[in-house]
């Protein structure tokens, strides 16, 4: 067994070797085995048919063959045969067998004892020979050539057979096999040389593909596959990895801008979270260390603990509810109005900012639009600190005396009717450099200057004095709600902040969400 099993493991070792490993070497020796085996199958074809066509005319000689006149006369006298004359010459390559009555062969023959004739039976019942159909017989001596030989039975019962060699038909056929085996080694070697050639000319647009694919493996990332003609196999292979590059590359740029984002959301949340915990820690430690404290202080350092606590507590909050936006399946959703909505909203914003002067609008200021009931399907809650925020993030960022107006309405996007709520102010707007960050967390512009427009980003209504997160959680819920929060921003002149969501009637799509 163990001898078996080394020599099954060297077979499958050589068979391992001799397996060409290149895509050229294999096209190569398949179009090799291609060209020689059909090469090979006409000649063979060739040979069968010309072999065929030489044994008929021999047959056909065979079946007009008749003895010359006499000879059977001679043999029923028991005489030799008499030589033919000129004009009964019997062809030298004939030979002319006679059986006898009692089916001996006779020794008396026709044609020339030059060399070995037809192997034939000592009696004639042996003889399968029948119907004057022709048939090969071997050589007398088993070297020579076959002979191809027919029987008929002439006058008395003798029995006759007639024979030709084959040694003309095997030398056609021997010189055109040899003929037929040179010629497939020509075609084995052209196709080996010029093949390997043209192949590796047709591949050459895959080696391109093949050299770029390393160096992109390599680092080079920007590279693309070079496509030469689109309508071929190889352009259509270049155009598909051109694809598959451009979605990684764009999956890398998304997974490191990710981890951008991440590491500063990381960054600003330690931020936010370490300026409180601060404040609690020193004034924890001032209390410990000095227990004789008045009252009074005492009284103000517990305060501001429980402030800066209450203000970690709603940051943690915050990110909670944005995480949770983010990861949990969509809530039940129910008909909210967004007009009564509003008007909440604005009554609760008005109580923590008595002076300023905030008003409820239609979307479309006409005498032909009032304000209605507009429904669409959300969460109640998570819509109200949408607005609330809203409110809060134009009454904190605008002066005193800015107006901020509320427009709630709806119409048609593309034939699709939807729900809008308008938060607009008439304050010094949002600086272009900073407007395309006011949704992103944590994201705090700097304080308005006198002599310039102030920006309006920051905290909203939930999220503490300027955590930066107030934007964030409201773009958030409305992108779970199947909506959108845009931000129409006029330098100088205001800005408006535009809640965009799907009516009642027309199924709000699935999305993250929370309760």
């Amino acid at each position: 067994m163990p001898r078996a099993r080394s020599a099954a493991s060297r077979a499958r070792t050589v068979r391992h070797r001799l397996r060409p490993r290149s895509l050229t070497a294999r096209l190569v020796l398949i179009a090799t085995l291609l060209a020689t085996s059909a090469v090979l199958l006409c000649q063979l074809a060739g040979l069968v048919v010309l072999r065929g066509w030489l044994t008929d005319q021999v047959d056909e000689r065979l079946s007009h063959f008749r003895p010359p006149p006499g000879v059977y006369e001679d043999l029923r006298t028991g005489e030799e045969p008499h030589a033919p004359g000129a004009e009964d010459a019997l062809p030298s390559d004939y030979r002319v067998f006679f059986y006898t009555e009692d089916g001996r062969l006779s020794r008396v023959r026709l044609g020339t004892d030059d060399g070995p004739g037809p192997r034939l039976p000592e009696r004639s019942a042996a003889l399968r020979l029948t119907g004057r159909q022709a048939r090969a017989l071997p050589s007398g001596d088993g070297r020579g050539s076959a002979w191809r030989a027919v029987a008929f039975t002439g006058p008395d019962g003798i029995r006759t057979v007639v024979a030709l060699p084959l040694d003309t038909v095997d030398g056609a056929t021997t010189k055109l096999l040899w003929l037929s085996l040179g010629l497939g080694l020509v075609v084995c070697v052209g196709v080996v040389v010029l093949g390997g050639g043209a192949v590796r000319l047709g591949l050459r647009p895959l080696t391109r593909v093949e050299h770029t694919a390393r160096h992109i493996t390599r680092g080079a990332l920007g590279l693309s596959v070079p496509v030469a003609d689109p309508d071929t196999e190889v352009g259509r292979l270049g155009l598909a990895l051109n694809t598959m590059l451009d979605r990684l590359r764009d999956a890398l740029r998304r997974t490191e801008a990710s981890e951008t984002r991440l590491r500063r959301f990381m960054a600003d949340a330690g931020h936010e979270l370490r300026t409180p915990l601060t404040a609690v820690q020193g004034f924890a430690e001032l209390l410990l260390a000095e227990p004789a404290t008045a009252p009074e202080r005492r009284a103000e350092a517990l305060a501001l603990v429980a402030a800066n606590a209450d203000r970690m507590s709603r940051l943690v909050d915050d990110l909670f509810l944005l995480a949770k936006l983010g990861d949990t399946p969509a809530a039940h959703r129910e008909p909210v109005d967004l007009l009564s909505l509003a008007a909440d909203a604005i009554a609760t914003t008005a109580i923590r900012h008595p002076h300023r002067a905030i008003a409820l609008e239609p979307l479309t200021a006409s005498p032909a639009h009032d304000l209605a009931v507009i429904e669409a399907p959300g969460d109640p809650h998570q819509l109200a600190q949408v607005l609330g925020n809203l409110l809060a993030n134009a009454c904190v960022h605008t002066p005193p005396d800015s107006a901020i107006t509320v427009r709630v309405g709806a119409r048609d996007e593309a034939g699709t009717a939807v729900c809008v709520v308008e938060v607009a102010d008439d304050g010094p707007g949002i600086a272009p450099e900073a407007a395309p960050y006011v949704f992103d967390r944590f994201y705090r512009a700097r304080p308005p200057r006198p002599e310039g427009p102030s920006t309006e980003a920051g905290s909203g209504e939930g999220a503490g004095p300027g955590s930066g997160l107030g934007l964030a959680i409201a773009s958030a819920i409305a992108t779970a709600h199947g909506g959108r929060l845009t931000l129409d921003n006029r330098p100088g002149a205001g800005c408006v902040f535009r809640l965009v969501l799907p009516e009642s009637g027309a199924p709000a799509p699935p999305g993250p969400g929370g309760g």
